[in-house]
């Protein structure tokens, strides 16, 4: 069973995850390969879709999570 504190810690590293991620798709290297191809970087969207995926679990966990206690 997992911790509250361990799905606040997955809750905290996807909002990381996030803001790499925002910062990469907009960075020079992203824009020129979408301007050229349509689509964004890999790596972006990696970060992106890891970052939501560790909000929701992570904020799920935290909200419905109950410490036996």
């Amino acid at each position: 069973m997992m911790s509250k504190a361990l799905y606040f810690a997955i809750l905290l590293v996807g909002i990381v995850l996030l803001v790499f991620g925002m910062n990469a798709h907009d960075s020079i290297v992203s824009s020129a390969k979408e301007a050229v191809t349509g689509t964004p970087t890999d790596r972006s969207l990696l970060l992106i879709i890891g970052g939501i995926i560790g909000i929701v679990v992570g904020g799920l966990g935290t909200m419905f999570r109950r410490d036996p206690g």
